[in-house]
């Protein structure tokens, strides 16, 4: 064989073994926005059930936000929105996309019709089914985009598939609690402070866990432009739960600064994603390492 072709894990001629994923910078915000709308509608039926009328309006209103705006993130990296449609045409159980795409759809109904009734104050037993119906889809919501890149080829992404979904649950938990704070008085935020620290602490052991079970996969979150994300979405949450837990209660200010840096660690946690699975796809080692690894398991089992 040529000293130019496939030697131990560099691949062909030195050239990747997979191509990197062409998603376009709006699908990381898709990420995002997709996680605050779920777990705002899970937050806002919370709410509702605790009497708090005033938090649960806002996280309604912030879930709806998010709910527009993620089909538009979604249009314009398919590039042509009769894409998003024809998606909508059959659903495929077996495909995430297709999956998702129901869920963003029947969520972002449900959600609609929950907070057009809140506002006219009309048929409130349709508003509390639309509020249930709107928080039952609302957990799918937020983590079948972890579900969705775990089924690629991609190293990084694939042998996390057990890990990434409780990483984007618990991320837009706390990002919920985060977009809600501003809109409400600190005496009655209390369930929106407590989902930003679970969120938090599940997204810190949820990422720990993920980078321990990739070994020498994880090495995009270790060092490059990934680790950096990474570690500053890691510090932003953190210093925002801080924040907010020690000073949010007295103080909306301090709340709503405590939210912003939540609602930043959370964004930067989906891009420290998003573009380790870009570098990981690059590395040819990162594709053949795992391949191997498991053919020689198999042998051995054979043996």
């Amino acid at each position: 064989m040529s000293e130019h072709g496939t030697n131990g894990d560099r691949g062909y001629y030195g050239r990747p073994v997979l191509k990197a994923p062409v998603w376009k910078p709006q699908i990381p915000f898709y990420f995002f926005t997709g996680g605050l709308g779920g777990a705002s509608a899970v937050l806002a039926l919370a709410a509702r059930a605790t009497g708090r009328s005033r938090l649960a309006r806002a996280s309604s209103l912030v879930g709806l936000a998010a709910d527009v705006v993620s089909p538009l993130l979604l249009i314009t990296d398919l590039g042509r929105p009769e894409r998003f449609h024809h998606m909508l045409r059959m659903l495929r159980v077996t495909s995430p996309m297709s999956v998702g795409s129901w869920v963003l759809a029947g969520e972002g109904a449900a959600s609609g019709a929950a907070v057009a009734l809140d506002l006219t104050g009309r048929l409130p037993r349709v508003r509390t089914a639309a509020e249930v119906a709107s928080a039952v889809l609302g957990p799918p919501l937020a983590t079948y985009t972890a579900v969705l890149v775990a089924n690629t080829a991609v190293p990084v992404w694939h042998e996390a598939r057990r890990e990434l979904p409780f990483v984007f649950a618990a991320s837009s938990a706390a990002s919920a609690g985060a977009a809600a704070l501003p809109f409400v008085p600190p005496e009655e935020a209390g369930p929106a402070r407590r989902a930003i620290v679970a969120g938090v602490v599940g997204e810190l052991v949820a990422t720990e866990a993920m980078k321990r079970r990739l070994g020498e996969l994880a090495g995009p979150y270790r060092s490059g432009r990934a680790a950096r994300l990474d570690r500053a979405a890691s510090a932003l949450s953190v210093g925002g739960a801080v924040v907010t837990t020690a000073l949010g209660r007295r103080s909306r200010v301090a709340a709503s600064a405590g939210g912003a840096l939540v609602l930043g660690g959370a964004m930067l946690r989906r891009w420290s994603v998003f573009v380790a699975g870009r570098e990981s796809a690059l590395d040819p080692a990162a594709t053949i390492g795992p391949q191997r690894a498991r053919l020689e398991g198999r042998e051995a089992t054979r043996a």
